[in-house]
């Protein structure tokens, strides 16, 4: 990985870092899925001309519907799913149940596309876990509120990443990257739209917006989804799956320290114990021994 890489890794993990921040400005606005529903339109907007120069766009109408799919359980979904749980956690904690996407990618993975598990993944699955029991735990409580709700909704949208994943291994092997990123977004703003506008309408006249949210939003769209899958899908393409990944070790710690500088969030031992473990275990599920390796 030469330093240019490392550069662009860095800018991906705070762009995507950041995007927690932006919705927790925004969510309590708008609420989630009217956020959500103007984060994939401006999203698609933003795509669509690199999308028509790469001379892609025939590749979603011949590969709509697992694009449909991958729109459905990778972006409409688990971002209204993380805008939810953004109105009642803090950015830098949601940035850490983020990072179990990998868990879960490789627990369906191996369920369903029975890939092999070597032993230092299944010690990450389990660290991983125990990650997860110690932020629930924090809570300090084990009464179903609305802290427990939102902390279902961030994991249950990391599974939703994992199935996204492997589904996209499965049916969409050597279909464009931009084309996945372009369609997954125009789909899910197809879906999420219908849902959005008597939202809108009941929630129009009686609250202004502020610009901040109106800014938080745009960015969400332009930089945070669409420019990010750009990056993401370039170093993917240069560097590889297993190194393009290691984004997710980083995620966490732009996601706290964007939270702690310009929300002051507080950083408790809890959620530094927990992004530990799960971290660590996210580490170790990524690694293979070089004996065992997938089927």
């Amino acid at each position: 990985m030469n330093p240019r890489h490392l550069l662009e890794l860095i800018l991906l993990a705070a762009i995507w870092g950041g995007s927690f921040l932006l919705m927790r400005v925004s969510a309590p606005e708008l609420g989630p899925v009217v956020l959500i529903t103007l984060r994939t339109v401006i999203g698609f907007i933003t795509l669509l001309p690199f999308l028509i120069h790469m001379n892609k766009q025939r590749q979603v109408r011949q590969h709509g519907w697992p694009i449909f799919v991958v729109g459905m359980t990778n972006t409409a979904i688990p971002f209204v799913l993380f805008a939810f749980a953004t109105l009642t956690l803090s950015a830098g904690l949601t940035s850490v149940l983020n990072s179990t996407a990998p868990i879960f990618t490789a627990i369906i993975a191996y369920l369903w596309l029975k890939e092999k598990l070597n032993w230092y993944q299944a010690l990450g699955l389990l660290l991983g876990f125990i990650g997860v029991l110690v932020l629930f735990a924090s809570k300090g409580s084990l009464s179903f509120d609305s802290t427990a709700l939102a902390l279902f909704a961030a994991l249950g949208a990391t599974l939703l990443y994992g199935y996204a994943a492997c589904f996209t291994k499965r049916y969409l092997k050597g279909v464009s990257a931009i084309a996945i990123a372009a369609g997954s977004q125009l789909f899910a703003a197809l879906v999420l739209i219908p849902l959005a506008i008597p939202l809108w309408l009941e929630m129009g006249p009686y609250q202004e917006i502020s610009n901040q949210t109106w800014i938080a939003t745009i960015i969400l769209g332009v930089v945070c989804t669409a420019l990010a899958y750009i990056l993401y899908f370039r170093l993917l393409e240069q560097l590889g799956p297993a190194k393009a990944i290691s984004v997710t070790y980083l995620i966490p710690v732009f996601g706290i320290f964007w939270g702690m500088l310009l929300l002051d969030e507080q950083l408790t031992l809890w959620m530094v114990l927990g992004a530990g473990l799960i971290l660590t275990g996210v580490g170790l599920t990524n690694k293979k021994s070089q004996s065992i390796g997938k089927s």
